[in-house]
């Protein structure tokens, strides 16, 4: 600890995370115990000011679960989110421009601030593919239970036949893993570069240089493009610092796998199945995992997603605390 100060920092962070969860615990037990201790012995009329206590003891409780739940590592991260369209032509770009409208606005909610770092338009609507930092306190944690492919059913409002159809896209998310954790080296013979110019609204803002970058690497077929400054140079080196996280993120998905491997479990291919339908034309959203279903679908696709986060974080919490079980056996 001593001498390494960032390790000791790192510790000191974690160490304080845990205190404020078991101080807060400490604190509600010693108040359920003495409002135990005052319904006891209450007189009738002083039983609503009790029951107004036990409200609020409640709450934070609820509270304090919900701090239980954010046991990922770096769940105190932003989110790098990545939005993008399936196969289906302009349903699906229109579906990921609606996706990535709505992770906006609960990010808006919720006082975050958002990074858009690269977006491609559709050919008429929507978008095909984009990329996005949010920032605020867990958002990688409350981000995390998103991924994976979101499935929408609706009359098309671009067929001139009224007809039903069905979109996929697919969510990515990723922690902002702190730099100096991340020891990952890409040899430029695995990088390919690519510059062009940055989408813009037109007017005087329109950027009339090719400062937008893309990069490629070769070995993975990872791109990542940046377009968010006018200085290629700053490009270049936010696209490979997501580039990196990126790999980071597979590398550790890898050990992941290898361990269940080791213990002889089967792990289940989770990118590409769909987490969640979106059925607007009976309007009702159903998540497949938790089972949680609303019919308010204009109220969630406009960011009112705490629900579905919740439900997806304490269903993901299940399956780590089933696997630590695993190991202890």
């Amino acid at each position: 600890m001593w001498n390494n100060p960032e390790r000791a920092r790192k510790v000191n962070q974690e160490a304080g995370s845990l205190r404020k969860i078991v101080d807060s615990y400490s604190r509600l037990q010693s108040e359920a115990d003495g409002l135990k201790e005052m319904q006891d012995v209450a007189a009738e009329d002083e039983r609503e000011m009790l029951a107004e206590e036990q409200q609020r003891i409640q709450a934070d409780v609820d509270e304090l679960y919900r701090e239980t739940l954010f046991t990922m590592k770096h769940a105190d991260t932003p989110a790098i989110v990545r939005v993008k369209s399936g196969a289906g032509g302009t349903e699906s770009q229109d579906w990921a421009g609606m996706l990535e409208r709505m992770f906006m606005r609960w990010a808006e909610r919720r006082g975050y601030k958002v990074e858009l770092i690269d977006q491609q338009d559709g050919d008429q609507a929507g978008i095909t593919s984009a990329e996005f930092i949010i920032r605020g306190e867990k958002a990688y944690g409350m981000m995390a239970p998103e991924a994976g492919v979101h499935r929408l059913v609706r009359v098309s409002p671009f067929d001139s036949n009224n007809r039903r159809h069905t979109s996929f896209a697919s969510v990515e998310v990723v922690p902002e893993v702190p730099e100096e954790e991340i020891d990952i080296h890409i040899p430029d013979s695995d990088l390919r570069r690519d510059v062009f110019r940055s989408q813009g609204a037109g007017g005087q803002g329109v950027n009339t240089t090719d400062s937008a970058v893309r990069l490629t690497h070769i070995p993975t077929g990872i791109a990542v493009a940046c377009q968010i400054t006018r200085s290629q140079i700053k490009n270049h080196d936010l696209a490979l610092q997501i580039l990196k996280q990126r790999l980071y993120d597979i590398e550790m998905r890898k050990r992941e796998e290898e361990d269940m491997k080791a213990r002889g479990e089967q792990k289940k291919i989770e990118w590409g199945s769909q987490i969640r339908s979106y059925v607007l034309d009976k309007q009702y959203i159903k998540d497949h995992r938790t089972g949680v279903m609303r019919h308010d679908s204009a109220a969630i696709l406009d960011g009112d997603l705490d629900e579905y986060m919740w439900a997806g974080l304490e269903w993901m919490a299940g399956k780590r605390a089933a696997e630590e079980l695993g190991d202890e056996e």
